[in-house]
């Protein structure tokens, strides 16, 4: 009570020496107990502005070692990719897939042997595991033999739509049962490249009725087969032909402008889309240039070094394939065509009384895995399940 009465009579005093225009000395007050501080921003139960730094952490709490988590996670069940090679016999697809993997993937026919030509389209897929620094690779590589070689192409694209339909279908019946696998086997096209002859005109009115049903199905990456038989002027003029056959009839080849995420997937992907189709060469063998080896065709004019960005694109394609966009891809096929297939294959199935979310969807038949489909732009959140070898 004592204390209260001083505190008044003190500020009393001090107001009347303000108002006389004096000036009053206050005694230095005690020191004040530490344990009565006001307390912190970091301890105020107010929340704080937006302007407000965050609380400054008194040690590592191990958050990255989350990284390290999923690296250890990813490791231990490999990876997968799925790719298709289409076009017409004799331009190289198998010594391409053999040079992006620098390895035997496909064993392609000896020079010289005569090996009749297929009277039908055929789809021939080999399963290969790639180790590389111990990151394992499940390649599965998917070939088109007999693609455009007949007289009447009338429908040749109605297998390879129903191939790539088919690996949605098979996703599908897995993916709706009630009791699943924990992690279903990913048979799923991720990647069809599609090789263009070297004519040096323009697309052919296969190519373009080929690719507005492929795209709408799968990723396509159009690329210029053998393009060490063109002059550099001829090349470039043949890619400009060909980037103006895309934008007229409206075929949207992978990477599409509508799924760039920010600025720099945005800057990367114009560069990209403003270089394909590539033009590649493909080599399985090494040659002796200047003292080291290089992969390359050896011709009476010189080596072509196919990954000499000043004789061939195929640089530009193995990192578009591996090194920058593989994870990319298998996305888009989950999230955008996958989806897409599985929406319609819902819609057309009915429910049944036999509880919430059962579902009763009967196989496909062959008209629906070859009859093309509107797209569907829907991509939803990333899936980074990886199935086990």
């Amino acid at each position: 009570m004592q204390l209260g009465i001083r505190g008044c009579l003190a500020t009393a005093d001090f107001v009347n020496e303000r108002e006389k225009g004096g000036k009053m000395h206050l005694e230095p007050s005690a020191p004040m107990d530490p344990l009565r501080r006001s307390p912190s921003p970091c301890s105020s139960s107010r929340p704080s502005s937006p302007s407000t730094p965050p609380c400054e952490m008194l040690g590592p709490v191990g958050i990255e070692a989350v990284l390290d988590q999923l690296k250890i996670k990813a490791m231990k069940m490999g990876f997968e990719f799925n790719i298709m090679v289409v076009g017409q016999s004799g331009l190289g697809k198998s010594t391409m897939v053999n040079t992006l993997f620098k390895s035997k993937v496909w064993k392609s026919n000896p020079p010289g042997l005569g090996v009749p030509t297929p009277q039908t389209l055929q789809l021939h897929s080999v399963t290969h595991v790639i180790e590389e620094k111990g990151v394992k690779l499940k390649l599965t590589v998917t070939d088109t033999p007999g693609f455009g070689d007949q007289i009447n192409n009338d429908k040749c694209w109605d297998p390879i739509l129903g191939y790539i339909n088919e690996q949605y279908e098979r996703y599908l019946q897995e993916e709706i049962l009630i009791t699943r696998q924990r992690h279903i086997p990913d048979t799923r096209v991720h990647c069809c490249v599609y090789f263009v002859p070297p004519t040096g005109h323009c697309l052919r009115p296969l190519d373009i009725e080929f690719l507005q049903r492929l795209c709408q199905t799968v990723n396509v990456v159009p690329v210029i087969a053998r393009a060490d038989s063109l002059t550099m002027e001829e090349r470039e003029a043949f890619r400009r032909r060909i980037q103006q056959n895309l934008r007229t009839h409206c075929i949207d080849i992978y990477p599409q402008k509508c799924f760039d995420e920010d600025i720099n997937d945005k800057i990367l992907n114009s560069k990209l889309r403003d270089r394909i189709p590539f033009a590649v060469v493909g080599a399985d063998r090494e040659h002796l240039v200047d003292g080291r080896c290089v992969l390359g065709r050896k011709t009476k004019w010189g080596i072509i070094e196919v990954e000499n960005m000043a004789h061939c694109e195929f640089p530009l394609l193995r990192d578009l394939l591996i090194r920058s966009h593989l994870q990319d891809l298998k996305d888009i096929t989950h999230n955008v065509h996958y989806e897409n297939y599985r929406v319609i294959r819902l819609n057309e199935s009915h429910l049944l009384p036999r509880g919430p979310g059962w579902v009763n969807l009967a196989p496909a038949s062959p008209g629906q895995l070859t009859s093309p489909r509107p797209f569907k732009v829907c991509r939803g959140a990333h899936d980074d399940s990886e199935d086990e070898f």
